[in-house]
């Protein structure tokens, strides 16, 4: 059982959702995290970087993540039944170098539409101490719901996370982020691991004391993810401004107050034509976070604002389909039909997007959603399939016809179909039962790791007598040894 003391606070709480990580402080000794150091060095020195065999070469690293402040921090923001995910991967900045370049991570699918919401995050560990002159990962805090970023590196803020050894960063897997420089003949390892949510939250996961979020001032989507982790129901703050004034700051020279305003517009309700024209304008602006934030309000604002954001999602500009997404995500129900509808159109982007949208917004899509979604799991775009198979995971996920289309698309030709089939499989859990035969043949048949890989996931969440049994085989047969290495065999 947890103990909730080490839960994020309300503070701790909105610094992750609006800059995207949050530092935490393992309650390890200094020796243990010497030891882990030297054993990366062996392993390292003997076999090379072992990636995701990292835990087996360096079990006592499994520690970290049992440490009540990391146990905590991930419960705050994925949930308590969060996992943690096959991919992991220890990085080495070996100096003096100049670091790396800023990337957000893959997912290992191509063109993926990135969801805001919290269902994926990262922690970053350090064995050693690690200042700025030896080359720790850096951050630009608040990117992680950007796709680009600006024009004018000068006008970003980049963060670099040093700390003494044990320190974690909690991470939003969008995050930009990149090494900075190593200035010293030294090794830094950084170890990276995965983690993702498995249910939707229904109440906050984290020492909430407060339901409301702190004030319109700071960008609307923030304040609709801090709704979504508590379940719904806390938008209810007034502007404290009129509704002409916020109207005439929508056309400020200086982003920031347009941005104010946009949030604005949002808590305020206001769905008439004339604020929904104002903030329709801006799903076209060069500025990106004006287009996401003007999206999230429309998204607030209900049946007036459905019209702009449906018409938008044919655009020709993918830039402005993607932020009509996001919008049409945030109307929840309201928002259903017109996504069912799109997910006829003879546009294969359109159909994804839609997909997409519908997979966002989680439960609130309904069952129709689900069936219809299932009816796309043979189409003609790898796009269109691997988005389909995402968005089953989070819909209404109880019934037996999605169990079966995401276990028909453990067949897919596409590697990245296949990934998310299993891994939407293992979001669904103990009602997936019917899935084990075809997650036992992808376990041991299925070239690409990570398919195998999201198999053990579903499959351990499965839990019936016969998953457990496939699971019992598999690992008699698997690499159990973490001493095995090049030198050792015999």
């Amino acid at each position: 059982m947890i103990d909730s003391t080490s839960l994020l606070n309300d503070e701790q709480m909105r610094k992750f959702l609006s800059n995207g990580f949050v530092k935490l402080e393992t309650r390890l000794p200094k020796h243990f995290h010497e030891r882990i150091y030297e054993q990366t060095e062996e392993v390292f020195e003997k076999d090379g970087n072992p990636g995701n065999n990292i835990l087996p070469r360096v079990p006592e690293l499994g520690k970290i993540f049992s440490d009540p402040a990391v146990v905590g921090g991930l419960t705050s923001v994925l949930g308590p039944d969060y996992v943690m995910h096959v991919h992991r991967h220890p990085h080495v900045n070996r100096g003096p170098n100049e670091g790396g370049g800023w990337h957000k991570d893959s997912y290992w699918g191509f063109r993926k539409i990135r969801s805001h919401r919290t269902r994926w995050a990262m922690i970053f560990y350090y064995p050693q101490d690690t200042p700025l002159e030896k080359g720790p990962t850096g951050v630009i805090p608040g990117t992680h719901c950007s796709e680009g970023r600006c024009e004018n590196e000068k006008d970003e803020q980049h963060l670099p996370i040093t700390g003494e050894a044990g320190t974690c960063a909690l991470v939003h897997f969008d995050l930009w982020h990149r090494a900075y420089p190593n200035t010293l003949s030294q090794m830094r390892y950084m170890m990276k691991f995965q983690f993702t949510r498995m249910s939707e939250p229904v109440v906050p996961a984290w020492n909430c004391s407060n339901r409301r979020w702190n004030g319109s001032k700071d960008r609307f989507l923030w304040a609709k993810h801090w709704d979504w982790h508590c379940g719904g129901g806390t938008l209810d703050v007034s502007p404290g401004i009129s509704k002409d004034s916020l109207l005439a700051e929508l056309h400020d020279e200086d982003d920031s107050v347009r941005l104010r305003a946009i949030s604005g517009l949002g808590f305020l309700r206001d769905s008439s034509v004339t604020v929904v024209d104002n903030l329709a304008v801006l799903l076209a602006d060069s500025n990106e976070e004006l287009r996401l934030n003007a999206a999230y309000a429309l998204g607030a604002l209900g049946s007036n604002a459905l019209a702009v954001l449906s018409e938008r999602l044919s655009d020709r500009s993918e830039d402005v389909r993607l932020v009509a997404a996001h919008g049409l995500a945030q109307m929840g129900g309201l928002a259903v039909p017109t996504l069912l509808g799109g997910l006829k159109s003879e546009e294969a982007s359109h159909r994804a997007f839609c997909a997409f949208a519908l997979g966002d917004m989680g439960k609130l899509s309904g069952s129709e959603a689900g069936l219809a979604l299932t009816k796309l799991v043979s189409d003609e775009s790898e796009l269109v399939r691997f988005t389909v198979a995402e968005a089953l995971g989070f819909v209404s996920c109880e019934t037996d016809e999605i169990v079966r289309a995401l276990s028909s698309l453990l067949k897919d030709d596409s590697g990245q179909v296949r990934y998310e089939a299993a891994y939407g499989l293992a979001r669904i859990g103990s009602k997936a039962g019917s899935a084990v035969k075809a997650l036992t043949k992808a376990l041991y048949d299925d070239e690409n790791r990570y398919v195998s890989g999201h198999s053990v996931t579903a499959l351990q969440r499965i839990k019936s007598p016969e998953a457990n049994e496939s699971l019992l085989n598999y690992l008699s047969s698997s690499r159990w040894c973490s001493m095995t290495n090049k030198e050792s065999t015999f």
